[in-house]
């Protein structure tokens, strides 16, 4: 299945796109697709354990991802 995910600021600037499709299999997890996102080149660079979104919701590693769902890395943000 495909799945968009959503990468912001320094996190789209390391890996120089703002988006990318992955292809996981049926019941693929948070945790996978970010595995797949930190083994594409430059993946390296980002934490190991990012926060993510899954449709616009805070989600947890174990969350089960279904087609066509959005998940998004969100990096770490600094504000006064």
């Amino acid at each position: 299945m495909t799945v968009t995910v959503r990468l912001f600021a320094s996190y789209a600037q390391t890996l120089g796109r703002s988006a990318v499709d992955i292809e996981t299999p049926e019941g693929a997890t948070v945790e996978d697709v970010v595995a797949a996102i930190l083994a594409m080149p430059g993946g390296d660079r980002l934490p190991p354990r990012p926060l993510v979104a899954v449709n616009h919701s805070y989600a947890a590693r174990g969350t089960v991802i279904g087609e066509g769902d959005e998940v998004a890395l969100i990096p770490p943000v600094a504000g006064g």
